[in-house]
């Protein structure tokens, strides 16, 4: 059956209603150089059984791979209610909750999950999601020029330690809006910000501090002291976290003396699969004070008339719900699928498991470590606290040594190499709990043979 319902003669009165010969009409202000013309690449229709066994055919071409990159995207276990009961019909297909009476359980939900996402930040307010963690740093970066009205600037002190994507992403948004996005470099021997550095900034007029923990390389920036100076010089300050991390990290409420303003970042390792680049979400929460200058929406908790608890759409300041000139933002959602796992992952879990989780993490980075320095010509970037993620230097070309790895079925990392050139051959490894010890052991055995066969050539 055609995916087109209507019928030749259906289209053809069509046509002759509204005055137009042939359906190309319609279409005729698109210049010629423009339309598709030849589909011939475009196969033949496939039944579901057919459909299905390609499927499976490609997947396994892709084998499966002990994965050990890390960069912003995260392996994590996740329990088998989470996806079990978010595929459920009743949140599967749920869209948008414009109407309340006829959406409380998807509202009730993000309720939840804004609920959980404060109390892990140790913020004020969450908002119901976000696309990504990039377009939510580049959210935070508008929400802090406009809640910084002492800074007539419009100018973010951006490290160069924050995803190499992320600043990428943040300039496309921001860019085209008056904002300067100043790049604070970082401590080559140590990989984090060096609070010394930031003296040349000191009285100058920036709205806000961007401050990552942990940093792209994994190494832990030193949070109290950089909010407190940020504050004390009239910036706001905008932290950007891995949520796992929280488990065992300070969180952005509670950093220095005052807390950050403003924190966000990827939701993606709360429950949501590697899954060939997403979809994953990104989260936003702030202080009080600035809730309503926060994008998105942000569902509330009510009683109804009969005093029975109710749940509704309590800040919508999105472009389609209020005038455009006072929006927020004209590009924001929530991820509604992605949050109802990351509400169930996190129910599940509790603090107790997520602190366990970051634990586990946390401890096979470290072994892992240890293996990989013991292999001749490899060494650490960086001697400072990490999460999971470490910076190792070697002395092979970096791709010819992920080749090999990835022929032995081993995901070797993340060539930093590509991103920060000055590095020279640098790999960013990851480790998280879903690492056993023999996973290590391979992995290490691994690397150790591929740089040997490639020094000899």
């Amino acid at each position: 059956m055609s995916f087109i319902p209507h019928t030749a003669e259906e289209i053809r009165e069509m046509l002759e209603c509204i005055g137009v010969e042939r359906l190309d009409e319609l279409f005729s202000e698109i210049p010629a150089n423009l339309r598709c013309r030849d589909q011939g690449a475009i196969p033949p229709p496939l039944s579901e059984m057919e459909v299905a066994r390609l499927m499976h055919e490609r997947a396994a071409a892709d084998g499966q791979p002990l994965c050990f990159i890390g960069a912003g995207a995260y392996e994590h276990h996740i329990p088998a209610a989470v996806w079990e009961i978010a595929t459920r019909g009743e949140f599967y297909t749920a869209y948008t909750p414009y109407q309340a009476e006829a959406s409380q359980g998807t509202l009730q939900l993000l309720y939840e999950f804004q609920t959980m996402m404060a109390s892990l930040t140790g913020m004020e307010v969450s908002n119901a999601s976000l696309y990504d963690g990039a377009s939510a740093l580049a959210e935070a970066v508008l929400m802090a020029v406009r809640v910084n009205r002492r800074s007539r600037s419009k100018r973010i002190l951006m490290p160069s330690t924050v995803h190499p994507v992320y600043r990428q992403v943040v300039k496309t948004l921001v860019g085209k809006q008056g904002i300067e996005l100043v790049e604070l470099p970082y401590c080559t021997e140590c990989g984090n910000i060096v609070p010394e550095s930031l003296r040349q900034f000191g009285g100058s007029d920036f709205g806000a501090l961007v401050i990552p923990q942990p940093n792209f390389f994994g190494v832990l920036e030193e949070v109290d002291e950089l909010t407190d100076w940020a504050h004390a010089n009239g910036m706001l300050v905008v932290g950007l976290v891995n949520p796992t991390a929280l488990g065992l990290l300070a969180p952005p409420g509670e950093w220095g003396k005052e807390g950050a303003d403003i924190a966000c970042g990827e939701g993606q390792p709360l429950g949501a699969p590697l899954s060939s680049g997403g979809p994953y979400f990104g989260f936003l929460c702030c202080r009080r004070s600035h809730v309503r200058q926060m994008p998105g929406r942000i569902v509330g908790r009510t009683v109804d008339l009969d005093g029975k608890p109710g749940y509704t759409l309590t800040l919508q300041a999105r472009e389609q719900h209020i005038r455009r000139s006072k929006a927020t933002s004209n590009i924001c959602t929530n991820q509604g699928l992605m949050t109802t796992a990351a509400t169930i992952y996190m129910a599940l879990l509790g603090f107790t498991g997520l602190e366990q989780v970051a634990g586990r993490c946390h401890t096979a980075m470290r072994q892992l470590r240890e293996k990989l320095l013991a292999i001749e010509g490899v060494s650490a970037l960086f001697d400072r606290p990490f999460f999971h993620e470490v910076a190792f230097a070697v002395d092979v070309p970096i791709q010819p040594l992920l080749d090999g790895l990835a022929q032995r079925q081993l995901l070797g990392g993340f060539n930093l190499s590509s991103c920060y050139p000055e590095l020279g051959d640098a790999l960013l490894v990851c480790c998280t709990e879903t690492k056993s010890d023999s996973d290590l052991e391979r992995f290490a055995t691994a690397l150790e043979d591929v740089a040997t066969e490639l020094r000899r050539g």
